[in-house]
């Protein structure tokens, strides 16, 4: 039977209302933010099974004693006052001790918290942008960009970074409140305050996570440029003077309105300076002369755009050669002059050009290196935000130029999903760097040169490993790097302790205590080497002054416990073991330890009950139940 023309016209009609249908669904904001968020998850799951790292990872989570213990109220206090880390981040502390409560200390539960902030983070720049813009497909591709950059991979993978994702987890919702203020203070509606005052709260929340927030307020004078568009008179800064007093007379109201997010920063900032200072974490103008910081700032501008457009060599860190070649910073300077230029003169006909680019090199500035903290050069994990503002660019730019060129639906839509898969494989690619140091420090050196940070830490790797004389020519080429360096000659006497040459391990270690005579690790490990060496007093006196200086030190009190025990000082040996044990309540040796020189007082009952726990915690260890079942035999005499 033929199909009459009625049935075929019926039927395109029907095929077009469930094409549309379609359409309509994948454009609902819920859908795209679950589909972000799934793939987002997909491309990143993998680092669920990553280790520890040892670059910062034991400070701020594994060996830290008050993130390890939870979010008791002491442990809120302390991540409110301390400068640990170098930094002012309370809510970051905050975040590590309810993983440490609900996970222990394994790395697996912070990595997919990790995962589930990256993800959720994909998905408030969506909203945020569709909110800007009310631009639903643009807006979905520039998450989409954000949530599978290869440059974001040291912000996801790295524990220590929980900061990143934490302080664009609350930053992000800030410019979304502030957007709201916005629309209904043009209504003047009463409830426009109540979204301002949520804007300053999240703000400070994002602040309390990561200090490198403090430009939001310059950000929302972008915003109120583009795509707010606060300023509708606007013509060109530099035509004439009745347009500068055009935009004064704007800018002012907008102005008074950011005041108490400009005061938020400057506490923030005076609060990061002072925490810097303190922990010695701002090199002085001896190390980096501020010629040489004004070059890297400039070369890095064009790095980290270079690495947005082309990500290739990614590495942490990034040495910092101390003075770039001339031609290369000259030519920097001026492509960043250009840029700047291009934005401002761009900013009437193509008003998201002069918003992107001053996002992306306006954020960057607290971390461009004119303070210099650290001894990179940059790092990827600074453009986790800032970078946004050129995917905008990207984005909006090939939409206009799409249109202006007539291009069809369906090659454009296949040259987004080409990037965006790119994009994906790239930052699996990536992400395999970071399953353990070895991997990390492995790949940093193969694309970086005179690494030392990578060297040094691939050694301590590898000697954890048991390839000890492997690490010791990393040590040494570090050392070649810098040869009056202590954590290198502390870490050639770890290599030579393992190898059971304690002399040499003496002596590295005695170097370097000349170079840094306050450096607790060093203290300790010296100390355990005079305790093999049955040095036991001078051991005592290193052991004491690791906790004068760290007195929160676990294994700096069950090592001044042990050295006490070794000389039958018991009364004072289980006086430290019980500190020790505080400190570290899960460890099953210290509880054992501790055991001993009860049973050596004679309080066999305690003993036993501390063995008894060693096991609890470790059934396996032969040892606590060879100890428990002499002790017993000797209760029942």
């Amino acid at each position: 039977m033929k199909l009459g023309e009625h049935s075929k016209v019926a039927c395109r009609s029907g095929l077009a209302g469930l094409k549309s249908q379609s359409d309509d669904l994948l454009s609902r904001p819920l859908v795209i933010g679950l589909l972000l968020a799934l793939v987002t998850l997909f491309i990143y799951w993998p680092a669920r099974h990553f280790d520890f790292l040892g670059y910062d990872d034991p400070g701020y989570f594994s060996e830290n004693a008050h993130v390890l213990a939870g979010p008791s109220g002491n442990n809120v206090l302390w991540a409110f006052t301390t400068g640990d880390a170098a930094n002012w981040h309370p809510l970051t502390w905050l975040s590590l001790m309810l993983d440490a409560e609900v996970f222990g200390n394994n790395p697996q539960g912070p990595h997919l918290v990790n995962l589930l902030f990256h993800a959720a983070n994909a998905v408030l720049v969506f909203l945020l942008f569709r909110q800007l813009t009310a631009l639903v497909w643009r807006s979905a591709l520039v998450a989409a960009l954000f949530a599978l950059h290869p440059l974001h991979v040291e912000s996801v993978a790295w524990i220590a970074e929980r900061k990143d994702l934490l302080c664009a987890f609350f930053w992000l919702p800030t410019l979304m409140a502030y957007a709201r203020y916005v629309a209904l203070a043009k209504v003047r509606s009463a409830k426009s305050k109540n979204f301002y005052v949520l804007a300053l709260f999240l703000f400070a929340l994002a602040l309390m996570s990561k200090p490198m927030a403090v430009t939001l307020p310059f950000l929302l004078l972008l915003l109120d440029w583009w795509p707010l568009n606060r300023i509708s008179n606007f013509k060109s800064p530099l035509s004439n003077s009745e347009n500068w007093h055009i935009w004064l007379a704007a800018g002012k109201p907008l102005l008074l309105e950011k005041i108490p997010f400009f005061a938020l920063s400057a506490a923030a900032s005076l609060v990061t300076f002072v925490v810097q200072q303190k922990g010695d974490a701002v090199a002085s103008l001896a190390t980096f002369p501020l010629s040489a910081r004004i070059e890297n700032a400039f070369v890095s501008y064009a790095r980290y755009l270079g690495k947005t457009l082309c990500p290739v060599s990614l590495a942490n860190p990034y040495p910092h050669p101390g003075y770039w070649p001339f031609a290369f910073v000259v030519l920097s300077v001026l492509l960043f002059a250009l840029l700047c230029g291009l934005a401002v003169g761009a900013a009437r006909k193509y008003p998201f050009v002069f918003t992107g680019w001053f996002w992306f090199a306006g954020m960057l500035v607290p971390v461009i290196g004119l303070v210099q903290v650290g001894n990179q050069a940059m790092a990827d994990r600074y453009s986790y935000l800032p970078v946004i503002g050129l995917f905008v660019i990207l984005v909006w730019g090939l939409a206009r130029l799409a249109a202006s060129w007539n291009i069809p639906k369906a090659p454009a839509t296949g040259v987004v999903v080409l990037i965006l898969l790119m994009g994906a494989v790239k930052t699996r690619e990536q992400l395999s760097y970071w399953q353990n140091d070895g991997t990390l420090f492995g790949h940093a050196l193969a694309v970086t040169e005179n690494n030392y940070v990578a060297s040094i830490n691939l050694g301590s790797w590898l000697s954890k490993n048991g390839q000890v004389q492997a690490a010791l020519d990393h040590y040494y080429a570090a050392l070649k790097m810098s040869p009056a360096d202590p954590v290198a000659l502390y870490d050639v006497g770890n290599a030579f302790a393992r190898l059971g040459n304690l002399d040499e391990a003496v002596a590295d270690y005695r170097r370097a205590l000349q170079l840094a005579p306050d450096r607790p690790n060093l203290l300790n490990n010296l100390g355990c080497v005079l305790m093999e060496e049955k040095q036991l007093p001078e051991a005592i006196t290193n052991f004491e002054a690791v906790l004068k200086i760290k007195p929160d030190f676990a294994d700096a009190e069950n090592n001044l416990a042990t050295a006490l025990f070794k000389l039958g000082r018991y009364e004072e040996s289980a006086r430290h073991f019980y500190v020790a044990l505080k400190l570290a309540p899960d460890n099953a040796q210290i509880c054992s330890n501790l055991g001993d020189a009860l049973a050596r007082l004679g309080k066999l009952e305690a003993a036993a009950e501390c063995y008894q726990q060693a096991l609890q915690m470790e059934p396996d260890d032969r040892s606590f139940a060879a100890k428990l079942k002499a002790l017993q035999a000797r209760m029942a005499k």
